[in-house]
């Protein structure tokens, strides 16, 4: 979701330029900066971003050059009255030579520099403008974003084929689990063979049925694949979607933490336990980069 994009433009002697920026966020964060006058413009500016993006922290930035627009110097009649009231005064404490004129001009806030006066129709030509050159900034922005998502979504096209093998892994070892119950409860009852009454074979393979089905991660490996399953159509849109897939990716992550931290949990042994670590771990680097995805 990171990206930068600039536009400008010019009409009727003002030039304007836009620059968008945008980095990561979980939702749609909408920022503008705007120069004096133009605060006016910030709601449909907010409005054609949400049409635009989904998410994101996008900051929205305009600058205006009116100096081909005609300056004109005015006085501020306000600050003019109050400085010849305060001349009328000193002159009735201070027998002094009256201020000269270029000495009063002089004073800050007397002279002020206003723009040209523009109609009602050219302001809103003019305002037209700069947001049709928001338009470009913004498909300048998305080109950028679109171009980042390409990379990542490789990437974590990867990410998933490791969890799938890892997965594949994980089916593996829990296939040998049975036969490590059976021979860490035999080791056991060796071990307390003076202390506790003969166990029958019957009972003893009872015991290690019980405890297998406890261990049994088969039902969280499927749900596991299915969830690969469906983050891999999100990555791979059909041609033409715009689909916004970050906050489902976020979703899938939880899930597939939940499925991994439920391997572990029921793992009998050391193998099946490191590779539900090592998922877990691949759940992780994915979610950082899920994080950069609208």
């Amino acid at each position: 979701m990171t990206g930068f994009a600039r536009a400008e433009g010019e009409r009727d002697g003002v030039g304007w330029v836009w620059e968008a920026k945008s980095v990561n966020s979980r939702g749609l964060d909408i920022r503008c900066r705007l120069p004096g006058g133009m605060d006016s413009l910030e709601s449909d500016l907010r409005v054609r971003a949400q049409k635009k993006f989904r998410r994101g922290a996008i900051t929205l930035s305009l600058t205006l050059d009116r100096s081909g627009s005609g300056a004109q110097l005015r006085l501020d009649e306000e600050v003019v009255a109050q400085l010849a009231h305060i001349v009328a005064k000193l002159t009735e404490r201070i027998n002094s030579a009256p201020p000269h004129l270029d000495g009063l001009l002089r004073v800050p806030g007397v002279l002020v520099t206003g723009e040209a006066e523009e109609s009602k129709e050219e302001r809103e030509a003019l305002e037209e403008t700069i947001l049709e050159g928001l338009e470009s900034a913004f498909d300048g922005l998305a080109a950028m974003r679109e171009s980042e998502g390409e990379h990542l979504g490789a990437l974590l096209g990867e990410q998933l084929k490791v969890l799938t093998g890892l997965c594949d892994a994980a089916e593996k070892s829990a296939a040998s689990q049975p036969e490590s119950l059976l021979q860490r409860l035999q080791s056991r009852i060796a071990e307390l063979r003076d202390s506790v009454p003969a166990v029958d074979g019957e009972r003893l393979a009872q015991e290690v049925a019980f405890l297998a089905a406890k261990a049994d991660v088969r039902e969280e490996l499927d749900r596991l694949r299915g969830h690969i399953k469906a983050a891999q159509e999100l990555i791979s849109p059909k041609a033409g979607s715009k689909e916004a897939v970050g906050r489902k990716l976020d979703f899938l992550c939880q899930e597939f933490n939940r499925e991994a931290n439920t391997i572990c949990s029921k793992s009998a042994d050391m193998e099946l336990t490191r590779i539900g670590v090592e998922i877990k771990t691949v759940v992780e680097q994915f979610r950082e980069q899920t994080q950069n995805i609208e």
